[in-house]
């Protein structure tokens, strides 16, 4: 769908390189360019035949060129590249790409029809855009890590990096409304993607809710604390996951378990002392996880096992 397309991503580790490959699936021609020495994420992380597999995942289908944008001649060669540029993806601290001369202003006036992308942290204006981060600092501060708790309530950090990820879809949105935008008036134009704003975006529902109710962690049925959408353990020491909100898929599920006097408690509390819970409980402890397995897809009653990365990949 993006057929004729050129991106020109100067990003580097996570956030921008995974915007750019979504971009790249969709058809897009993406130039990465590396500054001297490249991608920091060719040497941090697992590596695979002496490069970070983290850049091998993201550098796949682009193409690679290493630019030092410091000298006069980076710039120039940085330059001769934007002329031919429908979308520029930067991941600089506000402010360095204008001393660099490659900043928006600039840059728009050899190419009016060039869409920027500066995809940063804070953003370009937040009090905080000249400042350092990573993933887990936007977690921390977008509040996303008070949503990911252990049973004593501390925070947990995903093996995730949800903040990076996030932000480089939210890269990809902003690119893509600013293409159709472009298509009618035939102008690019410069788009400041916070992947702290991304994370806020996200926990608008929280937000409201906690204002309201001062509930902290969203929809109380939405976190387990509810029979019909809860994980349980199996008896080879595994999980399935049961999310039967809807009415028919609650009825579904007691009647294939022949428990229909559970119907009416969907919504009772996953709680010890709930007598419904503890039958629940003691129902999935005394079958392995293969034939839940087998009974989640047999019976349309939004029940699945817990599966691990590798067998999830299994079922592409």
């Amino acid at each position: 769908m993006l057929e004729d397309i050129t991106i020109l991503d100067f990003t580097t580790l996570l956030p921008g390189p995974h915007a750019s490959s979504r971009l790249a699936e969709l058809g897009a021609t993406v130039w990465k360019v590396e500054p001297p020495g490249g991608d920091p994420a060719r040497h941090i992380g697992p590596q695979q035949e002496g490069m970070g597999i983290v850049f091998h995942v993201h550098a796949q289908n682009k193409k690679l060129c290493e630019i030092n944008l410091k000298t006069p001649e980076g710039q120039t060669s940085a330059r001769d590249l934007i002329r031919q540029t429908d979308v520029l993806l930067e991941g600089f601290r506000p402010g360095v790409p204008e001393r660099l001369g490659l900043g928006y202003e600039a840059l728009s006036q050899i190419n009016p029809r060039l869409i920027y992308c500066a995809l940063t942290g804070y953003g370009q204006t937040d009090p905080r855009a000249h400042l350092a981060g990573h993933d887990i600092n936007y977690l921390a501060l977008s509040g996303m890590l008070s949503q990911h708790v252990d049973c004593h309530n501390v925070p947990i950090l995903p093996s995730v990096q949800w903040a990076d990820l996030i932000g480089g879809q939210g890269a990809v949105e902003a690119i893509l409304a600013a293409l159709v935008n472009r298509h009618r008036t035939d102008h690019g134009q410069f788009l400041d993607v916070s992947i702290l704003a991304q994370l806020q975006k996200l926990l608008r529902v929280h937000a409201e809710i906690w204002r309201i109710t001062k509930m902290p962690r969203g929809a109380p049925e939405l976190i387990g604390h509810v029979v019909c959408y809860h994980l349980y353990r199996t008896a080879d020491d595994r999980f399935v996951a049961l999310g039967a909100l809807e009415k028919k898929f609650w009825e579904n599920f007691c009647h294939a378990l022949h428990f229909p006097h559970w119907i009416p408690y969907q919504f009772s509390q996953a709680d010890p002392m709930n007598p419904v819970y503890q039958e629940i409980q003691d129902v999935f402890l005394s079958r392995n996880l293969p034939y839940w397995s087998d009974f989640g897809q047999g019976v349309d009653a939004c029940l699945t096992p817990v599966l691990s990365l590798a067998e999830s990949l299994s079922l592409e």
